[in-house]
């Protein structure tokens, strides 16, 4: 098996050859990742409404009151996989990963993480966790905000 791989690579002969061979499977596995986080982001969006309908059966009332957190985070994970297929889709077209891009996502998914929290059940400790990471991440989106401003 491993002479067969050896084999195969040897086929390539230059450093271009195999470049570019590289360039094309990460196409591939780009797009693979597309179609996975589509179907990721439809099941989401389904499991949003299935959750909505349930509740707006059961109470009504209730609603707003006990299950307002649950719903939120519902939507936040549906924008946190849309915001990483744009990461995807970005990269596809730009072959270069946008670090900004990459940023956001991550402040959405710390924001999600916060918007959820059950302060009751959550030390000192994972508060000032979440707080250092919110301020790193909008730290960092400021810098490369910055110096893409320059660049453009």
């Amino acid at each position: 098996m491993l002479k067969k791989i050896l084999r195969q690579l040897s086929k390539f002969g230059s450093d271009e050859q195999f470049l570019h061979f590289t360039e094309d499977v990460e196409v591939v596995v780009s797009k693979v990742l597309s179609l996975a986080m589509i179907l990721v982001i439809i099941i989401s969006v389904c499991d949003l409404i299935i959750y909505l309908g349930k509740e707006l059966i059961n109470d009504p009332q209730t609603l707003l009151k006990d299950t307002l957190f649950v719903i939120f985070g519902l939507f936040l994970n549906v924008l946190i996989a849309l915001e990483i297929l744009e990461n995807i889709t970005a990269y596809l077209k730009k072959h270069v990963i946008q670090v900004e891009l990459v940023i956001v996502t991550s402040l959405i998914a710390v924001s999600r993480k916060i918007i959820i929290l059950d302060l009751e059940k959550k030390t000192a400790a994972d508060l000032i966790s979440l707080a250092t990471a919110i301020f790193a991440l909008s730290i960092s989106y400021l810098i490369v905000r910055y110096t893409n401003k320059g660049n453009n």
